[in-house]
């Protein structure tokens, strides 16, 4: 009896998954344990092995595409063996393009040659899958919370070699610029994303094969979401074609003296965007017509500026009988639009989300410095030891969620988790925005383990070194501003965890002590609650017992 082997699930979040390579083709022999296909999911690529065995009788996924989680992989049985009717039987969603698509071939051909029904039924059939060795390679989805993706640079270019194991782009996500490595070898016959470009997470970035090997169609007919996606370059391509072929211009637009400028639909769209005037812009193209590089280059004249300041020159001058000392100011209004990065994406939606879903509110305390700062010394003496504030306060906060670990809570509509181990985030500002890596098992770390572990974090987090799972699962989150002199703030709550803790400057100031007015060194911390999770009593309690161990860090040795 055959077999049906659907789209695995291979991660918790995983929804849909994209079969990068087939290892094994129809008619092959397949033995329990064989590795069938190599299966790109939402967080790495992954080898998928049969638990079964036969001969592998269909192939449901072709390389390169992308099916939800229990879609028709593939069958497995006897060799010979009839699988008609489980064919029939497959989910509708399985292969949702490659059926529309067929569909519409036999369609055609059944309408142009109506006596040849066996030869349309191939026609189609080929036309549907993939030439030879070619393989669509989709934007991967690199982080848990990746939905897009932005190509920071190509390393490979069209018609390089491509080998496996090569970088093939450098990809910006939410939270870093990292490698993409080609699991494939051949060359690169296409490129879908262009350098600078987002898109999101499964559209077509790239097309690997033999060379010379005829792609037409397959960037046309490939689908993301259900929904045709027509990749940039082809769009220029068609756009440039459609130049050639005709002798009139593709886009006039009327100027101010009643003549007719000449631009294609890109270049017009472009200077949209940009606020340039097409009556400013010299075209380079054919009988003057303005194309996509003319804006690109154009530079706004400086005699513009001028000629804006003459009539303020003028009624300066018209004015100085009457009002000699009256100055009137003059000016050039100045803007300047910086791109969104992927990370600023994320992160504006996620503290949107996090600010507008979770009811926040804030605990503050003042924790007396003085015997944390004796202490530091002492521990800062000791060779090849370096110890900061923010470690103390790291170290103290594991330890307090442990006695209080309804802090280190997350919410679910259902249930809310409380989480016995204790993962603490460290907030990282970095020239884009702000990531937080994650220190695992915080509380079995000592102060030095600590202090060693946030440098090598937090460097590697500027130089967008981190790797995705350096920065999943905290279960808490410490962010400092401290060191830039702010004494007091309040934090958005880092989802899902429950709480924030926000550290202030120390400051030295007035204290009173046993009735006496001295100086002291003080520190005001912030925590931020989900009231869902945490009520106020309970953050209360946490931070009386992180205030005793930051003010008598000996405690901590305990």
């Amino acid at each position: 009896m055959a077999t049906i082997i659907t789209m695995p699930r291979l991660s918790d979040t995983m929804t849909e998954g994209t079969v990068a390579t087939w290892l094994k083709k129809v008619g092959d022999k397949i033995n329990e344990g064989d590795i069938l296909a190599e299966i790109e999911t939402d967080k790495a690529t992954m080898e998928f092995e049969s638990f079964n065995e036969g001969t592998l009788l269909h192939i449901g996924i072709p390389a390169g595409e992308t099916a939800p989680v229990d879609s028709l992989l593939a069958i497995i049985g006897k060799e010979g063996e009839d699988i008609s009717a489980l064919l029939a039987e497959k989910p509708a969603d399985a292969t949702p393009a490659k059926e529309e698509t067929k569909t519409e071939e036999e369609t055609k051909a059944t309408e142009e040659t109506a006596a040849e029904p066996e030869a349309t039924k191939t026609t189609a059939t080929s036309s549907a899958s993939l030439p030879k060795g070619v393989v669509v390679i989709t934007m991967p989805r690199l982080s848990d919370t990746m939905t897009e993706g932005t190509v920071a640079t190509w390393l490979k270019k069209v018609g390089d070699a491509v080998a496996e194991g090569d970088i093939l782009a450098e990809i910006e996500t939410d939270k870093a610029t990292m490698e993409f490595e080609s699991f494939n070898e051949g060359t690169l016959l296409y490129i879908g994303i262009e350098e600078g470009n987002s898109a999101p997470v499964d559209s077509l970035l790239a097309i690997i094969g033999p060379a010379g090997t005829d792609i037409s169609g397959i960037a046309d007919n490939y689908k993301t979401g259900g929904a045709p996606k027509e990749a940039p370059a082809v769009a220029e391509e068609k756009e440039v074609a459609a130049t050639e072929k005709q002798t009139e211009p593709i886009v006039q637009e009327a100027s101010t003296d009643g003549q007719r400028i000449l631009a294609s639909p890109l270049a017009k769209k472009i200077a949209s965007d940009k606020g340039i005037q097409l009556t400013q812009v010299k075209g380079s193209g054919e009988n003057g017509r303005i194309v996509k590089s003319d804006i690109e280059n154009f530079t706004p004249a400086a005699v513009a500026p001028q000629n804006a300041a003459t009539p303020v020159a003028k009624v300066e001058t018209a004015a100085a009988p009457v009002a000699p000392k009256v100055f009137v100011p003059a000016g050039e209004v100045f803007t300047e639009e910086i791109k969104n990065s992927q990370m600023r994406k994320i992160i504006a939606k996620r503290l949107a989300e996090s600010l507008f879903t979770a009811p926040h509110y804030n605990l503050v305390i003042e924790v007396a410095m003085d015997d944390a700062m004796a202490s530091r010394a002492v521990i800062n003496s000791v060779p090849d030891t370096k110890v900061s504030f923010n470690d103390m306060i790291i170290k103290a906060c594991a330890m307090a969620l442990k006695k209080h670990p309804k802090i280190n809570s997350q919410w679910k509509e259902d249930a809310i988790t409380i989480n016995h181990h204790v993962n603490i985030g460290v907030a990282v500002a970095v020239e884009d925005g702000l990531v937080v890596p994650v220190l695992k098992f915080t509380d079995a770390m000592s102060l030095s383990q600590i202090g060693g572990s946030v440098r090598d974090l937090a460097g590697r987090a500027k130089n967008k070194k981190l790797l995705p799972t350096e920065m999943e699962g905290s279960t808490f989150t410490v962010s400092n501003l401290g060191m830039f002199g702010v004494v007091e703030f309040n934090s958005i709550i880092n989802q899902p965890n429950s709480a924030i803790l926000s550290v202030g400057a120390i400051v030295e100031k007035p204290i009173v002590k046993n009735g006496q007015i001295v100086v002291g060194n003080t520190m005001m911390l912030s925590l931020a609650c989900d009231h869902r999770t945490i009520d106020g009593a309970t953050g209360a309690q946490f931070l009386q017992t992180l205030k005793q161990y930051i003010e008598n860090p000996v405690t901590m040795l305990a």
